[in-house]
Order: C-alpha cells, then structure tokens, then sequence
C-alpha cells in the first residue's frame, strides 16, 4: 500500500477544550478577519479565573454544556484566550447550543492572536475541514506552523501529516519528518506511526524495516491502532522481526478493536494462515495488557 493511501486513512483530531491557567489576554475588540465579538479587560483575580475555567471544565466533562458554557463565556468577553478557544469550540460544535460556526470561528481567531497554542491548532483544523472557517490548506498549514512552533505536539503531528499528504500538492517528506519527530518527543502516538511509514516506504529517510518496525511498536505500545496494525503487518510478512503469524493476529486484531481502518487490511490474510485453535490462543494474547510477553 502506498504512503499516501496509509495517511489518507488518518481521522480528523477532535479538538479537545482543557482548561488551564492561561495569563489572561489583554483588552481586543476586533480581530483581523474583522468582527469578532468585543471584549474588554478582564478583571478576575488570576485564581478566580482558574476556578472558573476548571468549574467550567467539570460541567462540560458531565455533560452540562450550557452550564460550562455560561461559565467559560463572561471569562471569553474578558479577555481569556483560553475560554475564547473553548466557547468557539462548543459554538463551532453545538454543544449546548445550536450550532454556530462563523461565530465560534470568530472567537476562536480572537484567541488564537491572542497566542493560544491550542486555539491556534483548532483554527487550523477549522480551516482544514471548513467549519468555523472557509477550507483553506494554507491557512491551515500557516496556524498548525504558528501552534507547532509553540510547542503543541498535536499541531506538530498535523503540520506533520499536512506536508505529507499528496492530496493536491507535492508532499515534503524531510520537513514532514522532523515535525513528525517533534511530536513523537512529546509522546504522540500517530506521529511515531508516521515515522515508522517514512522509513517503511523510503520517505524523506533511507528505507529500514527494523527502524520502521522500532517506531510502530512504540506508537503500538501507547494504544495507537494504526501502529498496531502496522506493527501486525510486519510479523505477517517478516519485515524487520522475524515472520510470527501469532504475533501479526494479536497485533492486527488488537489495531481492528481500535477500529483502524488499516487493519482490514491485513486481518483475512493473518487469520487464514493460523489453524482454529491458533486463533482462539491468539485471541486470548490480545486481550491481554499492552505490556504483556507475548512470547510468555
């Protein structure tokens, strides 16, 4: 399978609203895309603003979106960038309302000039998918740089996978490798698994199986199904670890409970080469903790 069918399979990154003790932004009332809602300084003790932002975070985690919403949104009129991020992110998803994305995209620009990472990475997203933004790769590519370049490993991850698509555009390998190991230091999962296709297939890095077989058990290792799946592959075929058909099930079947579409690819062909009995032994060493010897 080529890389660009692997990466093409890669699901859309929910943006995830955590709250956290930001420095709270200063007074803004409009935003270069123009219109963003007004706001003014804010003046909340920086604990009070905590307090809220968590209060605001337990009510959205059990499910009362209008109660984290009316916590977080006189916080986003102050100035927070943070609840800026969340508030655009409950309007883009219509959590607790109905659904509102130019508006909740206007706040999320609001944060992300502020300089939020995480609302910088979900403007790009907002403008990779076209919700809350006009679809633009560029623009998206410009703020996963921005959030990237703070640090964010999942923007990192996502500028990683960007400039290694081949959907309209020439991928750049090399520079989709060095974000890919960015986010890999910081413990993404999804960027170790890219990794591991980059020297697979020869990408930016001279090919090496066992280099690419070291970083999808890594990725593997951290729950990531794709790394699984791939991880299976390569007992299946016996490239760069010895062939081991038990292995490639475990693995592969362990990928298709994660619901990686790339296992479906492999999961007939692992099956088929093991008796019944093989199958049900394997079964049990799949359901067994990441961690475990399988080899025990």
């Amino acid at each position: 399978m080529k890389i660009a069918d692997l990466l093409s399979d890669k699901g859309w990154f929910s943006a995830r609203i955590v709250a956290s003790g930001n420095a709270i932004a200063g007074p803004q009332t409009t935003d270069r895309a123009g219109g963003s809602p007004t706001m003014t300084a804010p003046s909340i003790a920086g604990s009070q603003v905590d307090d809220k932002l968590l209060a605001g975070q337990a009510l959205f985690e059990a499910g009362d979106y209008s109660g984290a919403l009316e916590a977080w949104l006189p916080l986003a009129h102050a100035g927070l960038a943070r609840a800026q991020n969340n508030v655009g992110m409950m309007l883009i998803s219509g959590y607790g309302v109905e659904p509102a994305p130019d508006v909740g995209g206007k706040w999320l620009r609001s944060a992300a000039h502020s300089g939020d990472a995480m609302a910088q990475r979900n403007l790009a997203t907002a403008y990779l998918k076209g919700e809350g933004a006009p679809q633009s790769d560029h623009d998206a590519e410009v703020w996963y740089r921005v959030a990237a370049g703070q640090g964010d490993a999942e923007a990192q991850d996502m500028l990683s996978w960007l400039l290694a698509s081949a959907d309209g555009r020439t991928p750049n390998y090399e520079e989709a490798l060095i974000w890919a190991r960015a986010a890999a230091a910081q413990g993404n999962a999804a960027s170790m698994t890219r990794i591991g296709l980059f020297y697979h297939n020869a990408l930016g890095v001279v090919r090496s199986p066992s280099e690419a077989v070291y970083w999808w058990r890594k990725s593997a290792m951290l729950g990531d199904a794709d790394g699984q799946a791939m991880l299976g592959a390569a007992y299946m075929i016996g490239q760069g670890v010895p062939r081991d058909a038990t292995k490639a099930f475990v693995w592969v079947q362990r990928a298709r409970w994660g619901r990686s579409k790339l296992a479906e690819n492999f999961i007939y062909a692992v099956q088929s080469s093991l008796a019944p009995h093989q199958v049900n032994a394997a079964l049990h060493l799949a359901r067994l903790p990441l961690d475990a010897d399988l080899d025990a």
